[in-house]
């Protein structure tokens, strides 16, 4: 038998570019190699986004409904089918209540795969997500601000953090999808303490013995002993204490303006960041179109391109595979290794 993972890769928002770098992904003979794949989307929006990328791909396709789809990925590449005749037909690219309702459609079908039991003929080793748009998910109706907390919903993770691993960064968020202005008002220890565990525990899996973790102050200056803020003292510090005394490697809070200057430099494995932007202008600046988001902390493995839908150049053949491709191999390297145990975390 094939002894390959089952990667289940979603399209993402059919009028994005979803469509577009996940043919040019997988019509590379090296990254086929790598699994067999189950793919959640409109064939209709793959065949024409192979036709303009002039990418030649074959794959086999089953009605994501009917009682085929069941059996799994018998055949791979494998395409299950979402059917929508009309629902999308001339649409340019932008948000549209449609394009919501279908790409979330193919992330709770991915997401139950991935959670079925082993031997199940459904289930899927690992899920790549293409991207999705919110505004498209919130004209379809639904509140998420993202794959990663429907995620962490929908699997019951009691812990999580978003992630983003390229070739010269890796970062973590103790908070993500948040205005700028929320986030000193939902910083806790425990929410600081979350991803320097969990991304502790990620390094661990990717072969580093001892992980070196910088952590990221808040305010300017890492507060300044108190002059810019008392976060950084008062929330930030006690969370790293806390990651100390169960032997991560971890120390901070260091000013963020300089601090992964010396990561990217490879003294540190891991940044911890406190807010979205903060983490990840430098990991765009440095690895545009090979990093990759990785949600840690879930009973299933789950990776994503480092971008979004792109409105503006979808439909164009213009949109680069580089970052799916490595989503779609880092995939493939966590649904193979072995886990490590997170240790709890502290009140």
């Amino acid at each position: 038998m094939d002894g390959r993972p089952v990667i289940g890769v979603t399209m993402g928002d059919p009028l994005g570019i979803g469509p577009e770098v996940l043919v040019k992904a997988l019509a590379d003979p090296a990254v086929r190699r790598l699994a067999k794949f189950v793919v959640y989307g409109r064939n209709e929006a793959l065949l024409a986004a192979a036709e303009r990328s002039q990418v030649p791909l074959d794959w086999f396709r089953v009605d994501a409904a009917s009682d085929r789809a069941q059996e799994g990925s018998v055949l791979a590449p494998l395409v299950l089918d979402y059917t929508a005749e009309g629902l999308l037909d001339g649409t340019r690219p932008g948000p549209t209540r449609f394009g919501g309702i279908l790409s979330k459609a193919f992330v709770e079908d991915a997401i139950t795969d991935a959670m079925r039991t082993p031997g199940d003929p459904r289930r899927i080793d690992a899920v790549v997500t293409g991207p999705i748009s919110k505004e498209s998910w919130a004209l379809a109706g639904f509140k998420w601000p993202g794959h990663t907390e429907l995620l962490a919903f929908r699997t019951k993770a009691k812990r999580h953090a978003m992630m983003f691993d390229s070739p010269r960064l890796r970062v973590a968020l103790a908070t993500a999808h948040l205005p700028l202005m929320d986030v000193r008002n939902v910083l806790t220890i425990g929410r600081v303490y979350d991803p320097i565990d969990l991304g502790h525990e990620f390094c661990r899996q990717l072969g580093i013995a001892k992980p070196r973790i910088a952590v990221c102050g808040l305010n300017p200056h890492a507060g300044e002993n108190g002059m810019f803020g008392d976060e950084d003292q008062r929330i930030i510090r006690p969370a790293i204490d806390a990651a100390r005394r169960i032997g991560i490697d971890a120390q901070g809070p260091f000013p963020a303006d300089t601090i992964f200057i010396r990561a990217a430099a490879g003294d540190w494995d891991l940044v911890v960041a406190m807010y979205h932007d903060q983490g990840l202008i430098p990991v765009k600046l440095l690895g545009w179109d090979k990093a990759v988001n990785v949600t840690v902390g879930l009973p299933i493995v789950r990776t994503s391109p480092d971008h979004g839908t792109a409105f503006d150049i979808a439909g164009q053949g213009k949109a680069s595979e580089g970052s799916m491709k490595a989503a779609i191999e880092l995939a493939v390297r966590l649904s193979l290794g072995p886990g490590v145990p997170s240790p709890s975390r502290p009140s």
